[in-house]
């Protein structure tokens, strides 16, 4: 298993070079080793390749903190995973947070500005993983490779490790233009801190995440055979559906058939099953699961972390909730909740119809009230520290549990969904038939027509607080809207619209001011 080891990645520190258009983005401690040091040893290789995965898991240099990657943030409240997941789910209707840290309530009520801290440290998380991937693909090309005179099996090992990073880099881009959608713009081609990196477009951004991705399609190992937390070829096509489905969102064109052409890829090569038992997706052992694509890996021991899945198994336990039931036994933290909405996308969750829909209800309302208050709102028991089963991880405190970033249940969600809206290449029957394979599983009844209403409320049973549901709900135009609205959107108990510069978080006002080529991606902001 790649179940990184964070001090391996020591050593890529010195490697994080001015490449990003983040000025200010301090990146501490330094080390007096060059790139020239490291890679003339292929040894080192797969360690610098482990530290870019690290990259989305931990928050620095040192685990659980104390040599932040970034500067400015509370290195806990600020890795790549907990960000992505706070800007996706907390501002919709799946989960809101007790919590009074900086601005995150502001999260919750789409209320924020330019200036957030937790949208800052995001932005500036993607682009510390783009730096680090465009040093280490810069670092590994067929010339320097033969350079140092790396060959044979070493040299082929290196082309895969590439094109890894390459993968990377391209889902950084992918999340900068779903929660940005116009970014700077630097590749490995560029010198790193010679200039002020130019403004590209979303369209631009789409088009090279999707020449990338293809381009390593073949470059990356087979499905299923890559180390478990490396990715395969399932990997990257699994991102290109993603983006295909919500083209219509970042470039105005549809292309649901691409959807339907690359879920069908991830699908038909067989090499992902479903997990039999839906909560085991979520246990301290999911890493035998054969459903999940591509995981963010974590393990208590050697990936300690207040950020990722600690923060995401410990906030979810509070008031009557037992936190050694959830392996958390050095304490649960009564932050993140649900709303009544998700709930209600459940039939009848007292008799646990669905059983996918994990409340906990003792001593919570079922209304959320108060923001501030862990028991307004039911609680969720999805995420657990303990393994299926029943075992214990092995630490109490920081989480063995991965996250499933992606898993083929979204890829069977994704095809259904490009076949209601008119891409070629699939059949609504084969849609249906991938639904009732994920209701089987839930001992859900099986349904004989499906419509894109019932697909954004199955995403809802499936994939909640797996940080899919703000893109889904812009991408059916109900993020902002009237049309739909949940308690404390726009800030008051009832919901309320909100401009539609939210659908886009802003570029940090701190890059604005670095790089004065750069311009707000609304104006409104």
């Amino acid at each position: 298993m790649f179940k990184f080891t964070i001090k391996a990645g020591m050593l890529v520190a010195a490697m994080a070079v001015a490449t990003s258009c983040v000025n200010d983005l301090d990146r501490v401690p330094k080390y007096e080793v060059t790139s020239a040091s490291v890679y003339k040893d292929f040894a080192n290789y797969k360690p610098v390749l482990a530290r870019l995965y690290a990259t989305l898991a931990v928050s620095g240099q040192q685990g659980p903190s104390g040599k932040p990657d970034i500067s400015g943030i509370d290195e806990g409240t600020s890795n790549y995973m907990r960000l992505l997941w706070k800007l996706q789910e907390l501002p919709t209707d799946e989960a809101k947070i007790a919590w009074n840290d900086g601005t995150i309530q502001d999260i919750n009520k789409i209320t924020w500005t330019s200036s957030d801290g937790f949208i800052t440290a995001m932005y500036n998380r993607i682009f510390y993983l783009i730096s680090l991937s465009n040093e280490f693909i810069r670092e590994t090309s067929d010339a320097k490779l033969s350079e140092r005179g790396i060959s044979g099996q070493n040299a082929t090992d290196a082309k895969t490790y590439r094109a890894e990073a390459r993968f990377l880099r391209a889902m950084a881009y992918f999340h900068a233009i779903d929660l940005f959608g116009t970014v700077p713009f630097v590749t490995e081609a560029d010198a790193p801190g010679s200039f002020l990196p130019r403004q590209a477009t979303r369209q631009e951004l789409f088009t090279y995440v999707e020449t990338e991705l293809k381009a390593i399609e073949t470059e990356l190992a087979a499905p299923g055979a890559a180390e478990y937390g490396r990715a395969d070829r399932a990997a990257a096509q699994a991102i290109l559906a993603r983006m295909y489905l919500n083209a219509e969102v970042y470039i105005g064109q549809p292309k649901y058939t691409e959807a339907i052409a690359y879920t069908k890829k991830v699908i038909d090569s067989g090499v992902y099953k479903l997990e039999p038992t839906y909560q085991n997706l979520f246990t301290a052992d999911n890493n035998i699961s054969k459903e999940i694509i591509f995981p963010i890996t974590f393990d208590g021991t050697r990936t300690q972390t207040y950020g990722g899945m600690t923060f995401l198994v410990h906030a979810q336990v509070g008031g009557s909730m037992s936190a050694a039931a959830y392996g958390v036994g050095s304490g649960g933290w009564s932050g993140i909740r649900s709303t009544q909405k998700l709930v209600d996308v459940f039939p009848d969750v007292s008799a646990t119809a669905d059983k996918r829909g994990m409340f906990y209800t003792d001593g919570q309302k079922r209304e959320l009230e108060d923001l501030g208050t862990f028991t307004d709102g039911f609680a969720v028991r999805k995420y657990t520290n303990v393994k299926s089963t029943g075992g214990q991880a092995s630490d109490q405190q920081f989480v063995d549990t991965d996250f499933p970033l992606i898993r083929l249940a979204d890829m069977y969600l994704t095809y259904a969904e490009a076949v209601l809206r008119g891409g070629t290449g699939g059949d609504q029957a084969t849609a249906i038939s991938y639904v009732n394979l994920l209701r089987t599983r839930a001992k859900a009844a099986t349904v004989t027509t499906i419509n894109t209403d019932f697909i954004l409320a199955e995403r809802a049973r499936e994939l909640y607080w797996e940080g899919y549901r703000r893109t889904d709900l812009i991408r059916y135009g109900r993020f902002t809207t009237a049309t739909y609205l949940w308690p404390f959107k726009g800030g008051i108990k009832e919901g309320r619209a909100v401009d539609a510069r939210f659908n886009l978080y802003p570029i940090p006002a701190t890059d604005l001011v670095a790089n004065p080529t750069l311009k707000q991606n609304n104006s409104g902001y």
